[in-house]
């Protein structure tokens, strides 16, 4: 059996795009008042950029977990406590919009101005990691 050759460029470029996609939707939703699933987009942003970069560095397909801290080490980013308490902040997004307390409690906290101030910080966390791309 003949294992085949990866196109990690190729690889690495589809997660871009899908976070750029990511993005998109998130900023929608943003502008439609659907403040939970907007920062849950920008989650999926986040996590599938880092993705990118595993693969990028890792030169294998990255994998399919969510929690966005992980995906950082996995990757072997070095970052600070102040980046690592945004991605596991931004990883909350995921799991609070997906599975909802009886009270929605998340939906209730996700007012116009909590959905800006994340999304400013999904935004610079996106920047910061796109510096990282190869």
């Amino acid at each position: 059996m003949t294992e085949e050759k990866l196109d990690i460029q190729q690889i690495a470029s589809y997660w871009v795009d899908e976070a750029e996609e990511a993005l998109a939707v998130a900023e929608h939703l943003y502008e439609k008042g659907d403040y939970s699933y907007c920062l849950f987009f920008g989650h999926l942003a986040v996590e599938k950029l880092l993705k990118g970069i595993y693969v990028q560095r890792k030169k294998e397909h990255a994998p399919p977990i969510h929690n966005l801290v992980r995906l950082a080490q996995l990757a072997g980013i070095k970052s600070d406590e102040s980046r690592v308490e945004q991605l596991a902040l931004i990883s909350t997004f995921n799991i609070e919009a997906r599975y909802p307390d009886l009270q929605r409690s998340f939906r209730k906290k996700c007012t116009q101005e909590f959905a800006r101030e994340n999304m400013e910080l999904t935004r610079e966390t996106l920047q910061w990691l796109k510096a990282m791309m190869m």
